[in-house]
């Protein structure tokens, strides 16, 4: 059997300890008893970036926000859907999470934070939304395990009716919000629709084979 071995930990603002363990050729990083990433999961990750992408008008030119690097799976499916002119600005609240995709993470990012269209600011991603207007073809969120805040308290504001009339001001017109979720939340699909997106809410798998748990994934569009 594989041992589960510590490699780093990371404060988060406002939040608990995240840790890092890697179990063979496998990463996972964990908030208390609860693994919040797998490298061996990357479905869920890869759909929130390839179906926010095919919901875009012009994905040769768009510019995306990414909140939350993770392990990188949405950005480089991000990448990979877009055309050399797009643009995608990632916002990461936690230092150490940069420093673990270029270091023992490093194959698997695979380069991608080096990319050309990959402008990286470390900070809140609802400061990034705040300063932004008629800015993003689409902005895509897995900073927390959904708008019921695992992570950290304060995520629960970008989930709130004033975070998302934050996110749709930052929208350009035809604009996606993505939103990446462990499980389903009615509550939070009502709230989106009565923030004026048309709203489409999809299941997915957390495996790229189509297995494992079911995720949730809310697109919506500005009207």
């Amino acid at each position: 059997m594989k041992v589960r071995e510590l490699i780093d930990t990371a404060q988060i603002p406002g939040g608990d300890e995240l840790r890092l363990y890697r179990r063979g050729d496998d990463f996972i990083i964990a908030i208390g008893g609860n693994e919040l990433m797998n490298s061996r999961m990357s479905g869920s990750e890869e759909a929130l970036a390839v179906m926010s992408c095919e919901r875009l008008r012009n994905p040769d030119t768009a510019h995306l926000l990414i909140g939350g690097y993770g392990m990188g799976f949405t950005l480089r499916a991000a990448l990979a859907a877009l055309g050399p002119a797009a643009k995608v600005t990632v916002a990461e609240l936690v230092p150490e999470i940069i420093d673990w995709a270029r270091e023992p993470m490093a194959d698997l990012a695979a380069t991608c934070l080096d990319d050309p269209r990959v402008e990286l600011v470390i900070g809140d991603v609802a400061a990034a939304i705040a300063a932004g207007r008629d800015c993003y073809d689409a902005i895509l969120l897995d900073v927390d395990n959904g708008p019921d805040g695992l992570v950290r308290q304060a995520n629960d504001g970008i989930y709130s009716a004033s975070g998302l009339a934050s996110a749709k001001a930052a929208l350009r017109p035809g604009g996606v919000l993505a939103i990446w979720s462990a499980a389903p939340d009615a509550q939070f699909t009502r709230r989106l629709t009565a923030a004026g997106f048309a709203v489409d809410e999809v299941t997915v798998r957390a495996r790229s084979n189509g297995k494992g748990a079911r995720h949730v994934i809310w697109f919506a569009r500005t009207r």
